[in-house]
């Protein structure tokens, strides 16, 4: 068995999640599918992915991992995967990893991307790949609020609720959001060793309600004190959220790979 390692991009609109779900088309099953019919195996072959999108969430660089019965050099796999894959998904880059490789539990770092459209109405042309935000917005007050999100956390309050993770630490190398004005967005972007269920959206939601005046510029930390997810109530859309990359070891910051336990 020959294990490759790949990395895609796709649109999550039409998307129930990246992962395996009964009678649902996920990225998961594509994949496996395009991999099933290469190999002409009768068994699944299964595709470990870095880790779960939701429904509407969008990939940059998402990495995934298949055991392979025979050896097909990667340019070749890259080829036969694209051929073979629905125009929503596209494999950028396809590599015969080592043995002990891992997909999910290998990662160190993973950076996300969330855009919002600031119009007042939505845009039908950007209403699957953007969040919206109708009121106003001091983008000051967001950039001097989004350092309080760098550093090591208890993140319990950014966390969806039900989720099974009881760890709820993270660390957060980067926040940042820049203004792209031709399409007017703002453009969110995190770095971190993990990231819980939801917490990027709930994240942007706190940020958002910041720059609204809602909430006050330091109330990211008074939320990790009270650690209620209620508390940050507000969750962006899956819709503007983009898993951009997903480091193993090659970021700036070489941390050891998360266990969501």
């Amino acid at each position: 068995m020959l294990r490759y390692k790949v990395t895609i991009a796709y649109d999550g609109t039409q998307f129930a999640g990246f992962q395996l779900q009964t009678k649902q088309r996920t990225v998961q099953s594509v994949l496996e599918k395009a991999v099933k019919t290469i190999a002409k195996s009768a068994t699944r072959i299964v595709v470990n992915g870095s880790g779960r999108t939701d429904a509407g969430v969008h990939a940059l660089g998402q990495v995934v991992h298949f055991d392979f019965p025979f050896e097909l050099p990667a340019p070749a796999m890259l080829k036969a995967l694209n051929s073979m894959l629905p125009l929503d998904v596209v494999v950028k880059d396809c590599q015969i990893a080592s043995p002990d490789f891992h997909a999910r539990y290998g990662t160190t770092g993973k950076r996300y991307v969330y855009r919002v459209n600031r119009g007042y109405y939505t845009n039908p042309f950007r209403r699957f790949y953007t969040g919206h935000w109708k009121y106003s917005l001091d983008v000051a007050k967001i950039k001097a609020a989004l350092p309080d999100f760098v550093g090591t956390h208890d993140f319990s309050s950014f966390a969806a609720s039900g989720g099974s993770v009881k760890n709820k630490v993270r660390t957060i190398f980067a926040a940042t959001v820049t203004e792209d004005p031709s399409n007017d967005e703002l453009v969110f972007e995190f770095y971190g060793n993990g990231f819980l269920y939801n917490m990027v959206r709930i994240m942007v939601g706190v940020a958002l309600e910041i720059g609204n005046e809602r909430r006050p510029v330091h109330d990211i930390l008074r939320l990790y004190e009270v650690k209620d997810r209620t508390q940050a109530r507000y969750t962006a859309p899956a819709s503007g959220l983009y898993l951009k990359k997903v480091y193993y070891g090659d970021g700036p910051a070489d941390l050891p790979a998360i266990n969501d336990k």
